[in-house]
């Protein structure tokens, strides 16, 4: 017999990412909709041991749709994944007569609430939010689409600067695992190159990219995923510059810019629809999987089939930008 719930609690966990708030709000809202009590825990899965719930109401997610970052807090919790840490989290679950919870993140969120949605068999719903954008099960995670937005307004910046001294530039992005940011920012700040964990980074052709880009532009910009093979923009640098001399070349790391920010309008209504079609979803009796948003269709995707993922870029873009950087 499906389980009647009748209240639910809310946590964001990990890496921070634009339109989490959007969520938030949504999630509070269609559950108030719905008659169904709301709970917030406050700092990830360290608060849900820690007991940091807090009442949330219509009001509590007044004015937030439009505001970067998350107003429950984030954190990683290592604790959590230890026997200990999810007792404690499940007897605080019960302690305020949580139903189900709704946890939104990335690779790591989920994980947590695979083992311990089977270790309590535990209604969990969790909505995409990393910047990464390296889920399976959705085309666009919450705050992919503004990340790669500031990047590309960062990199025309940088740009600018590169046309009036005649510089190369190395531009480190976020993708420790993959190159989803660098991939579409750098196509669309139209970068010489895109350097990135998916694709073999081979030094002496890119040195041999820049030569002949070097007759023909006034600027080159290089965009580097952090978890390139080759390494970050300042060890890429350095390994081009020892092999070529005369490039003056400079390196910016965009670091955690690329997590700050308003949310783009795609950001503000992928995260609205995705907060309210989570309630729904435990509404419905669905556990254990991530509600995403492909073809601009509805999907649920278990957890385990929905954490991260390296694959292989699509080639026809790779080409595009070997093409277009010409």
């Amino acid at each position: 017999m499906q389980k009647v719930i009748k209240k639910i609690a809310l946590l964001t966990s990990g890496g921070d990412a634009p339109g989490m708030n959007a969520a938030i709000r949504a999630v509070v809202r269609t559950a108030i909709y719905h008659d169904l009590e709301v709970a917030g825990i406050m700092h990830g899965y360290d608060g849900l041991i820690n007991d940091e719930f807090v009442k949330l109401q219509a009001v509590s997610v007044a004015n937030i749709i439009q505001r970067g970052g998350t107003i429950l807090k984030t954190a990683r919790s290592a604790r959590f994944m230890t026997d200990e840490g999810m007792e404690l989290a499940f007897n605080n679950l019960k302690k305020h007569n949580v139903d189900a919870l709704i946890t939104v993140g990335g690779d790591g969120t989920f994980r947590g609430a695979k083992v311990f949605g089977d270790k309590y068999k535990y209604s969990i719903v969790g909505i995409p939010g990393t910047i990464d954008n390296d889920l399976v099960g959705t085309d666009l995670a919450i705050g992919y689409d503004t990340a790669i937005n500031t990047v590309v307004d960062a990199v025309d910046k940088i740009r600018d600067t590169a046309e009036s001294h005649d510089r190369l530039f190395f531009v480190e992005v976020m993708g420790r695992d993959a190159g989803l940011i660098a991939l579409r920012s750098g196509i669309a700040a139209g970068a010489e190159a895109i350097l990135m964990p998916e694709t073999p980074t081979n030094i002496d052709v890119l040195i041999d990219k820049l030569k002949n880009v070097k007759r023909k532009k006034s600027s080159k910009i290089i965009i580097v995923a952090e978890g390139d093979e080759a390494g970050g923009a300042f060890e890429i640098a350095k390994k081009v510059t020892e092999k070529v001399k005369g490039y003056d070349a400079r390196i910016t790391v965009l670091g955690h810019i690329q997590r700050g920010g308003a949310p783009t309008c795609m950001d503000r209504v992928n995260a609205s629809r995705l907060g309210y079609e989570a309630v729904l979803a435990l509404i419905n009796g669905k556990r254990d999987l991530m509600v995403g948003i492909v073809n601009k269709k509805v999907e649920y995707t278990l957890f385990e089939n929905a954490v991260k993922h390296i694959q292989k870029m699509d080639p026809e873009l790779v080409k595009m930008l070997e093409v277009l950087s010409l």
